[in-house]
């Protein structure tokens, strides 16, 4: 009885997490500009844009990084106490704010860390990225063969297969009325925890890798040898 009860539920979080995350992709975003003056105001960032924090010691975007990854930790965390008082009825629309408060965390991450999401390419990257705080491995070779607007919902539906496992282990105590609220504010905090750090993980390790790079260009150029000057 247990089992089947676990297996229901999963296939409830994994229908909710479809239509959170895809909700999100469509309608949750930050707003580029206004974040960028967030960072310059509230986390004294001293960037114009964001190619400036390739100018910036990493341990200081570190630091912002714990900040925003907090911020959306207790944020969910106060959402999940107030929902989580409806127990399992609530979960659905609980799912769909969590997911609006982690892609939203998510994309912060990766403007602080350089990464914009204007383009096609960008946004399928925002998105490898979610996988990857899920703990889904996203082939290359599948970005390369699909246009945006197909491989997203397909990621999606990867991420929310993945997570549904794990959720369902977590949140099975919210099926036991009053203690939900409580289960809900911590269960929301991990949550976000989780993902955020596994989001971090992936940009920063994007911005060392492309750090490196310039560096390794930068060098080359400095010893590339001149030619000598001819005179007639």
């Amino acid at each position: 009885m247990a089992e089947q009860r676990k297996s229901w539920l999963r296939r409830r979080v994994e229908t909710a997490l479809v239509k959170g995350l895809t909700r999100a992709y469509s309608t949750v975003r930050v707003d580029p500009a206004r974040f960028l003056l967030q960072l310059r105001a509230a986390y004294r960032v001293p960037i114009s844009g964001y190619h400036g924090v390739f100018s910036l010691e990493i341990g200081e975007l570190d630091t912002v990084a714990d900040s925003i990854i907090r911020s959306g930790m207790k944020l969910a965390a106060v959402e999940g106490a107030g929902l989580g008082l409806g127990g399992l009825m609530t979960i659905v629309p609980d799912l769909g704010i969590l997911s609006a408060i982690t892609m939203r965390t998510i994309q912060k991450l990766s403007l602080l860390y350089g990464f914009e999401f204007n383009t096609d390419d960008e946004i399928a990257e925002l998105w490898i990225a979610a996988a990857s705080a899920a703990g889904v491995d996203i082939s290359r070779e599948l970005l390369e063969k699909e246009v945006v607007n197909k491989f997203v919902p397909r990621v999606i539906q990867r991420i929310a297969a993945k997570a549904s496992a794990e959720v369902v282990e977590k949140w099975a105590g919210r099926v036991i009325p009053l203690t939900s609220a409580v289960i809900g504010a911590g269960l929301n905090y991990w949550f976000v925890r989780a993902w955020g750090e596994r989001a971090r993980a992936h940009f920063r390790q994007r911005h060392l890798l492309l750090r490196q790079r310039a560096q390794q260009a930068e060098l080359a150029a400095h010893n590339q040898p001149t030619l000598p000057t001819t005179t007639s």
